[in-house]
């Protein structure tokens, strides 16, 4: 999907233009400006790229992104500066389909490929956190295990090295892998819960919630403040994040793009 750009070079999903994202600032006590800074959750995955997942990030000037088998996604500093998109394109080169988020609209050149809607929620003082005695932590050994339970409950992107990317817990059944939950962005002062599923074999036990918790426990103990990430369209997890104490904070648009030209793969041919 292409749309037409106007003055700004920035093409929005439904081809309407919009205006680079700019820091606002406040003149105040006789002209000092002072500099209202984005909060940290507004750009989550940039904000963990250039601060707590720095030694995880590829990065060029204003863009960076998780390799690819941990985390498939990649940011940009500002989603409305032409500059960031052309460190992207330097990153990850031409001609390559990559996932960004959030993002409102794509420079000219660069094609939507696909996209979705996701709420990001964040907790509050409702939700009580507490270590869970049955819960183990997982480790690289446990992967196979952990990549045959998403397959059959479907929680979300879950690859072979995501389990760097902080600490995960799993509670087994029989010595099998029946539900897990674990932390995945770490914006500074925040840590996302993730991967939370459960084998449908073993649902309606409150396993998922035990999990969110004593993940949330771990969160709380160095400082950080838990939020969440869930696809707009799912309801039953949304209901369960607002009845443990989640609030909905805001809702951002997901898109896969391809880069402008040609990738070297294809030119081979």
């Amino acid at each position: 999907m292409k749309g037409t750009t106007g003055a700004t070079g920035m093409t929005g999903p439904t081809g309407r233009d919009s205006a680079s994202v700019t820091t606002p600032i406040d003149l105040r006590g006789g002209g000092v400006p002072t500099v209202t800074h984005p909060h940290p959750l507004d750009n989550a995955v940039w904000a963990a790229l250039d601060g707590p997942h720095a030694h995880l990030a590829d990065r060029v000037g204003r863009a960076a992104r998780y390799p690819a088998d941990i985390y498939d996604f990649a940011a940009l500093a500002d989603p409305g500066d032409p500059a960031a998109w052309a460190d992207l394109l330097t990153l990850v080169g031409p001609g390559t389909t990559v996932r960004v988020k959030p993002v409102r609209q794509v420079p000219d050149g660069w094609e939507l490929v696909g996209g979705g809607e996701g709420v990001q929620l964040a907790a509050t003082e409702a939700f009580r956190t507490a270590p869970d005695p049955e819960a183990v932590r997982l480790g690289p050994d446990d992967v196979p295990e952990i990549l045959d339970l998403v397959a059959r409950t479907r929680p979300g992107p879950f690859l072979r090295r995501t389990i760097a990317l902080g600490t995960y817990l799993g509670i087994r059944r029989r010595g099998r892998l029946v539900a897990m939950a674990g932390e995945r962005l770490r914006p500074p002062g925040w840590t996302e819960i993730s991967a939370v599923c459960t084998d449908p074999d073993q649902r309606g036990q409150g396993l998922a919630t035990r999990l969110i918790r004593a993940v949330g426990a771990g969160i709380r103990e160095r400082g950080d403040t838990p939020f969440l990430h869930a696809a707009a369209h799912n309801a039953p997890a949304i209901r369960l994040y607002e009845s443990l104490g989640f609030t909905l904070r805001r809702r951002s648009t997901i898109v896969s793009v391809r880069t402008p030209g040609t990738s070297v793969e294809a030119g081979a041919f």
